[in-house]
C-alpha cells in the first residue's frame, strides 16, 4: 500500500503551475487521473498527508452514482411519509421518549446550551438513521469523492470532499468509515462540510466523532442554533423555528414529519 501511495503522490510532480480545479468526468475511466489533479487542489486547501493518503486509496463508487441518478425527490403525502419512515407517530414517540428518559441530563444540557429541545433532536436522529441502526454501507471518502468528480454536481460536492479529507487529517473520520451514498455520515447524517463547520465534542475526549451519538446530537443542536433556531419558540408550521428545519432538509414533508413527531413527544 505504501508503494502505491508513494507512486500516486509522485505523479503530482508532473503537474506544473498553480493549483487548478480538477476536471470533472461522468465515467469511472477518468477517476484516477482526476484524483491526481484533485490532490493538488487538496494540498492547496490545506489537506495533509493522512487526507492525501485517503484520497489516493479512494475508489470510484458506482453504487453512489446509481443512487444519485435514481433520485426522485419526496412525493409522498405527509401521512404516507410518516408511515414509511417512522411507522406511526405513537410508536416512534414511545421509542424517542425512552431514549430521552435514559439520557435526560444530557438532553437537558443540550437545550440549555443550544436552545434546541430533545424532542427535535431525537426526531431527527430517528428519522435519519433509526437511532443509529442504519448509518450507511458505502465508504464516506470514496462516495464523496465520486460525486465531487462527477460533473452533475461537482461544484456542490467539492467543498464537502475537501472537508472529508481534512476530517481524516484531524482524526474525525477513518479513511474507510462507512456512510450513506452521498457521503452523509454518522448518527444524524451530516455532510462532511457541515460536520467540519458545526461539529461539537460533547464527551470531551478531544475529537468530534459523528459515530458517537453524544457528539452527533450536540453537533445537530449546534447546527440548528447557528442556522437561526430561537430558544423557546415554536417549531410547528407557521412558527419561528419551522423555517430552520428547512436548513436541515429542504423537503417540506420531511420538515412537517419532524415537527409532528416532536409535537407528539412533547405532549
Amino acid at each position: 500500500m505504501r508503494v502505491a501511495i508513494t507512486a500516486f503522490l509522485a505523479s503530482l510532480a508532473t503537474l506544473s503551475g498553480p493549483a487548478l480545479a480538477a476536471s470533472c468526468g461522468n465515467t469511472s475511466s477518468g477517476f484516477e487521473p482526476w484524483k491526481a489533479e484533485f490532490a493538488q487542489e487538496a494540498r492547496a486547501a490545506g489537506v495533509g498527508q493522512r487526507g492525501l493518503q485517503a484520497l489516493s486509496q479512494a475508489r470510484y463508487s458506482q453504487k453512489t452514482i446509481n443512487a444519485d441518478r435514481n433520485q426522485t425527490g419526496v412525493k409522498y403525502s405527509l401521512n404516507d411519509f410518516i408511515r414509511i419512515r417512522l411507522g406511526s407517530l405513537d410508536s416512534f414517540a414511545a421509542q424517542a421518549e425512552q431514549r430521552i428518559a435514559r439520557n435526560a441530563s444530557f438532553f437537558d444540557s443540550l437545550e440549555r446550551r443550544f436552545g434546541v429541545p430533545a424532542s427535535i433532536l431525537v426526531s431527527i436522529h430517528g428519522m435519519e438513521t433509526g437511532f443509529g441502526r442504519t448509518m450507511g454501507s458505502e465508504p464516506v471518502v470514496s462516495s464523496i469523492l465520486t460525486v465531487a468528480y462527477d460533473c452533475r454536481r461537482s461544484d456542490f460536492f467539492t467543498p464537502h470532499a475537501l472537508a472529508a479529507l481534512k476530517m481524516v487529517d484531524r482524526g474525525m473520520l477513518a479513511p474507510d468509515q462507512l456512510g450513506a451514498y452521498h457521503g452523509e455520515l454518522g448518527h444524524t447524517q451530516f455532510l462532511p462540510g457541515n460536520a467540519l463547520a458545526y461539529g461539537v465534542d460533547a464527551d470531551g475526549n478531544g475529537t468530534v466523532n459523528f459515530y458517537n451519538p453524544a457528539d452527533a446530537l450536540a453537533s445537530t443542536a449546534n447546527f440548528l442554533r447557528q442556522k437561526g433556531w430561537q430558544p423557546g419558540a415554536g417549531y410547528m408550521p407557521g412558527q419561528p423555528n419551522f423555517r430552520v428545519l428547512n436548513e436541515w432538509n429542504a423537503a417540506t414533508v420531511y420538515q412537517e414529519a419532524i415537527a409532528r413527531a416532536a409535537q407528539r413527544i412533547d405532549q
